[in-house]
């Protein structure tokens, strides 16, 4: 940072001598805590004496690393030697602002589109002109002025925690990261550690950063754009993931994005929550699903299928909801639903998210646009994960675990859940409150199979301390000790040093990070590793290495696309998940010729089948397949919205409007609807002819594809005469 003088303004000596301290220095990344393991075990002895604890049955509660190594966490990864890693925030002293404080910025606010229009309203707010007025913003730089110059010192940092001494309890906490500080930076909020690279979720970015040999190097920012609005805090950038495709995934509450990404494309989306996806260079980047509002993390399961919990928008009579999210999708939330209830008082009369009831499950009469949540479901999720499938032990298989974090201990569980197959989607099978009485931020399963958790003891403010716990089974509970012992040595294998026939073995081990390991090594290396891959999905006996096999196909297939000719024939399979999964990759990677092949999917038995044949010929954008994907809507008469979604998606994509157009008189209620939505998508003029409906329903559905006036732009509604003689309706804008 060069030093500026103010000039026209005399400063105290002791001030200007601190300020030009500060300004020439150069800060340190890195710096060290030790802790002996007597200061340790008699912290934790003495803490959790007073902490009161409920656990399920079979369950321990340890402290693993104590409140001097572990300040104010919040996003949380370990890596595959068992080393902790967090984020820690500093910026709730003078950078990050939350809107309920600040409610005479509200309108303005959500008027925003981009980051450089909030660096704007920052500068202009915080100009040093007004530095009177904002004498309540700390003059962090000592310049004397308090101005938006203030905004851009506090940085946010990543601490590595480790048990050196193999005592179990961390005993040093390093700082290897201290960066990140703009007026319209945001918190850290997701982390990723990978063996050669850290990714790192903190608006406007995601970074990623050299991480070779416990060494911080270059950082590269591989998306801009994110965090458009000042809105609620804690809906910021998190949950970074890796999918098994071999992209990366995060997501932003509904502060919202306007990215620019590495090829310099431009995709806004400013009004809502996002998930993002993009290859771990940044290239082809993807919104993934919108309309979310602070989805904070979520977890792909053993087959892929991802699933997350988003917080509700703090209306009364709503909650939380469990979604499963699938490309394409729009949850419904707009980040103006938040608002109208504080500045104008015209819109308290009437909510769109609560009226519409979007943030039920589904009901009949609902907006056809959304994809509804599988359930309403706990609140202020934050961390989440799933069983990789040796951890604890075998009465925890295929279960997610889900923070409730409510700024209480007392208040906010660990819960454990499991799904079962409801059409093409989910519904709940079981949960288990697991543990009570701390207070969680971000989960990780560690290499030896325990749930590490941060904690960040109570309230929601920072106080320059946290814990970190680890929860496990008991002895007597320990059923997959061996497992364990055997993944926790497959974690720490250096893979660039296996031979094909290792990771091919390794590509059936019941660990599906170590699936994901061998499937990432032997796509690093292309053609060699592509002979492995081929042998895993020819074999029978492991469906899961097949799945592997298959989805390491899809990956060098996006890169080359020859490689689609392997994934073609299992489009014959006697499995139908192998099927699915193949149509998923065939998709993805844009296969043509897989086409006339997905066709007769769309009537087969299997509705998980029939939506990704149908999503998979939207990606395709296979025209042949435009009558059959209006055949799979009328066959499904909206009983399956993901089906529903999957067609009208792709036939959107297919982009011919006309057969669309040419179903406004068809008795078929479905094909209407459907109709519209897709319309809708493609912004057809021609939408206007379904405003003529008989059925409130589908005029309704219609009437904000068609003309939109927008009131003032802290509105929560938009109102538009549906139909003449008809009273005049509200209905979500969805631009």
């Amino acid at each position: 940072m060069a030093f500026k003088p103010n000039i026209g303004k005399k400063l105290p000596l002791l001030a200007f001598l601190m300020l030009l301290i500060y300004s020439c220095m150069k800060l340190p990344q890195t710096i060290s805590i030790q802790e002996s393991s007597e200061k340790s075990a008699q912290k934790a002895k003495d803490l959790q004496g007073k902490t009161s604890i409920k656990l399920a049955d079979g369950l321990q509660l340890n402290l693993w690393a104590t409140d001097s190594l572990a300040p104010d966490p919040v996003a949380m990864d370990i890596d595959h030697l068992g080393r902790v890693y967090l984020t820690r925030t500093n910026r709730q002293k003078n950078s990050e602002f939350d809107i309920r404080g600040h409610r005479d910025w509200m309108t303005e606010s959500i008027g925003l589109q981009s980051v450089e229009d909030r660096r704007a309203f920052l500068r202009k707010t915080f100009a040093p002109e007004r530095s009177k007025v904002n004498e309540w913003l700390e003059d962090l730089n000592g310049d004397g002025s308090h101005d938006w110059r203030d905004l851009a010192v506090e940085r946010d940092e990543i601490w590595r925690l480790e048990d050196q001494n193999g005592d179990g309890m961390a005993d040093k906490s390093t700082r290897i990261l201290n960066d990140f500080f703009t007026e319209v930076t945001d918190v850290a909020g997701g982390l990723l550690v990978t063996a050669k690279n850290i990714f790192v979720a903190i608006a406007p970015d995601l970074w990623k950063i050299n991480y070779k040999k416990g060494e911080v190097g270059k950082k590269t920012s591989i998306a801009n754009g994110y965090a458009v609005h000042i809105g609620f805090s804690g809906h910021g950038m998190s949950g970074v993931t890796e999918g098994p495709d071999g992209r990366i995934y995060w997501n932003i509450g509904d502060i919202g994005a306007n990215v620019t990404t590495v090829d310099g494309r431009n995709l806004p989306n400013p009004n809502s929550g996002i998930i993002s996806r993009a290859n771990p260079d940044g290239s082809d980047f993807e919104i993934f699903a919108t309309g979310l509002r602070n989805t904070h993390e979520f977890a792909f399961d053993e087959y892929g299928n991802l699933i997350s919990s988003d917080n509700d928008g703090d209306h009364p009579g709503e909650s939380e909801r469990l979604v499963h999210v699938v490309e394409g999708s729009d949850a419904g939330w707009r980040s103006n639903w938040q608002y109208g209830k504080y500045t104008d008082p015209k819109n308290n009369r009437y909510n769109v998210w609560m009226e519409e009831k979007l943030f039920k499950p589904r009901w009949e009469g609902q907006a056809a646009y959304i994809i509804p949540p599988i359930m309403n479901y706990h609140n202020g999720p934050t961390g989440m994960v799933y069983n990789p499938g040796t951890a604890l032990g075998s009465a925890w298989k295929n279960k997610f675990f889900l923070v409730e974090f409510v700024g209480t201990p007392a208040r906010s569980p660990i819960w454990a859940f499991d799904l079962k197959p409801k059409g093409a989607t989910f519904e709940l099978k079981s949960e288990t409150n697991v543990v009570t009485g701390i207070l969680p931020t971000g989960i990780e399963f560690g290499p030896d199979g325990a749930l590490y958790i941060a904690d960040w003891v109570n309230g929601w403010g920072t106080k320059n301390y946290g814990r970190v716990w680890k929860l496990d089974v008991t002895a007597e509970k320990n059923d997959l000790a061996a497992e364990r012992r055997e993944t926790k040595r497959l974690m720490e294998l250096d893979y660039e040093a296996q031979s094909n026939e290792q990771l091919g073995e390794l590509l059936k081990y019941a660990d599906m990070r170590i699936r994901q390991k061998s499937q990432f090594e032997l796509v690093r290396r292309g053609g060699k590793g592509l002979g492995i891959l081929t042998q895993a999905i020819s074999q029978r006996e492991h469906q899961l290495a097949r799945i592997h096999g298959i989805w390491g196909v899809g990956q060098l297939t996006r890169s080359n696309p020859k490689y689609g000719s392997i994934l073609l024939p299992l489009l014959k399979d006697a499995d139908t998940e192998i099927i699915v999964q193949a149509a998923k990759m065939l998709g993805d990677a844009n296969i043509t010729a897989a086409g006339p092949e997905l066709i007769p999917f769309l009537q087969h038995e299997s509705p998980r089948l029939r939506f990704y044949a149908a999503e998979a010929l939207g990606q395709l954008k296979h025209a042949p397949a435009l009558e059959p994907l209006i055949a799979l809507l009328k066959a499904n008469n909206d009983e399956d919205l993901y089906i529903r979604h999957a067609a009208v998606l792709a036939l959107s994509r297919i982009g011919q409007a006309e057969p669309l157009i040419a179903l406004a008189n068809n008795s078929s209620k479905a094909l209407r609807t459907a109709a519209v939505l897709v319309l809708r998508k493609l912004k057809h003029e021609k939408i206007a002819l379904f405003l003529n409906d008989a059925d409130e329903y589908i005029v309704t559905e219609a009437a904000p594809g068609h003309q939109r006036r927008f009131v003032h732009p802290g509105s929560t509604a938009c109102f538009g005469r549906y139909a003449e003689g008809k009273e005049i309706y509200r209905r979500s804008a969805v631009a």
